[in-house]
């Protein structure tokens, strides 16, 4: 281990740093079983006063002028920025991933999502004036009226495990850039590095009780941080079934809600499509978090016409994928975020099996003496009612179901209870986007998996409530207030 193991992290609350009640607890890393230091365990009464904080905090920093807040942001991307390779390899440690995912995709996007919203954007606009007819409030007459972003109050981020800075930095920064404050609740996995932009932000300005990072194992963290009656709004990333349950927590209360949820994605491969194209884009399924995000696409849709030879294609691929050590540079495919997660996907591999898939490539533990590893797998000769094909796996595993026409895939990519991200290839460009337009997904990718952070992000049906990025997460963090006058 390259950098100085996290001795005991304090809890972040208020601008101070807390001893947790419940201890500690050892963060592990998941390639070489080591401790890569101890997180702090939050009471309850912790939360609740993280909590408290944030309300406290929330009258100053939201009376703050945009310029000053998004000045904080700003600083807070430098100094990420300037301490990008320490906290790229903490990163490492914490979540397995490759040396590249960990400097660019991790602390590299985190730091750009904090210079993203420290670019002020206007709070309010115009609309057009509308003539009334006389009614019971009076004469007839012309009514202006403006749209002004309020910012929502006290906002409880709880984050996934699969990237302890985008995924963090994607609701911190917009929610504070509108003049929210914030309790994190990061997962229990890979905790430190939310730590370490809490640290960035205190450098960068950020007065006490604005951030407030609490942690722990135990599920009642999370719900302390959600049911508080401080908070006016959950943003979560994670399950469908933990997201259920928040969910409802929230509307007991009526707070506001951004839920990005779980994925089955479904890729549409088409007979003109380009198959390399294809194959190296579902192929990111194996290599990219090792399968551990919601937005890969797991359930590739073959038609016939291609079905043979992209199945043939994909196993070559998957083959040629060095699995190993992160920090090797030629390591393509990391070990998963846990030995437990490592059995469940192990457990759907051998369910695949016995629903009667055919294992082409993969479906053995690599070799390795240390790491919780699962070769790069994929299943073929699936049908859509399988376990396998409609359950979000979370791990580097694709199924490839056949199909004969159009109809079919679409309906087939539309028969699943998730709705996240879908995936489209063909080489006829208005065929694609014809297909796309049918597709219940909140976002679909044509020929390629790249993503546009400018576009909406979030899902169909259970794979979420709500879009952010962007512009679009400055009105998920705000409510919008109408202002009208008489013209």
């Amino acid at each position: 281990m390259s950098f100085k193991a996290v001795d005991r992290q304090r809890l972040f609350v208020g601008g101070s740093w807390a001893e947790p009640d419940g201890g500690y607890y050892a963060v592990v890393d998941p390639a070489s079983e080591e401790t890569v230091g101890w997180a702090p365990e939050a009471s309850r009464d912790q939360v609740h006063a993280a909590c408290a904080a944030a309300r406290e905090a929330f009258g100053p920093w939201s009376g703050t002028s945009p310029e000053e807040r998004a000045a904080v942001l700003g600083r807070a991307a430098d100094i990420i920025r300037g301490h990008l390779m320490p906290y790229a390899e903490l990163a490492q440690a914490e979540t397995g991933a490759t040396t590249g995912t960990a400097r660019g995709m991790q602390v590299g996007v985190g730091a750009a999502r904090f210079r993203r919203y420290a670019r002020v954007e206007p709070a309010e606009w115009a609309i057009p004036p509308q003539i009334n007819e006389a009614g019971p409030m009076g004469k007839a007459g012309v009514m202006g009226a403006l749209a002004v972003r309020q910012p929502v109050g006290v906002v409880t981020c709880i984050t996934s495990y699969n990237n302890p800075w985008a995924n963090p930095a994607g609701k911190i920064a917009p929610a504070l850039a509108v003049g929210n404050t914030v309790v994190v609740k990061p997962a229990p996995q890979d905790p430190l590095s939310v730590y370490r932009m809490a640290e960035a932000l205190e450098a960068a300005g950020a007065p006490p009780g604005v951030v407030n990072v609490v942690s722990g194992r135990s599920v009642e963290v999370g719900e302390a941080a959600v049911s508080s009656p401080d908070v006016d709004m959950v943003s979560f990333t994670g399950s469908t079934a933990v997201g259920q349950r928040i969910a409802e927590v929230c509307g007991r209360d009526m707070k506001r809600q951004l839920m990005e949820l779980g994925g089955k994605g479904a890729a549409v491969v088409l007979d003109d499509a380009d198959l390399g194209s294809a194959v190296a884009g579902i192929g990111t399924t194996f290599s990219f978090y090792s399968g551990q995000i919601c937005t890969a696409p797991t359930r590739v849709l073959a038609q016939r016409g291609v079905y043979d030879r992209l199945v043939e294609q994909l196993a070559a691929y998957a083959g040629r994928l060095k699995v190993g050590d992160p920090r090797e540079r030629d390591t393509v495919v990391g070990p998963l975020i846990s030995a437990a997660h490592r059995d469940r996907v192990e457990a759907y591999v051998e369910l695949g099996r016995k629903e009667g898939a055919v294992v082409v490539a993969g479906g053995e533990r690599p070799s390795l003496d240390t790491g919780f590893y699962v070769a790069p797998t994929l299943l073929a000769d699936c049908t859509n009612d399988m376990r396998v094909a409609r359950e979000e796996i979370f791990g580097p595993v694709v199924v490839v179901i056949p199909f004969d026409d159009e109809d079919e895939g679409v309906a087939l990519a539309n028969d699943s209870d998730y709705g996240l991200i879908d995936y489209v290839w063909s080489g006829d460009v208005a065929r694609a986007f014809r297909v796309a337009r049918r597709l219940r997904a909140g976002g679909v990718g044509v020929n390629t998996v790249g993503r546009n952070m400018e576009a909406p992000f979030g899902g169909f049906k259970k794979s979420g409530v709500g879009r952010d990025v962007g512009s679009y997460a400055l009105h998920a963090y705000s409510e919008v207030q109408a202002i009208v006058w008489p013209g």
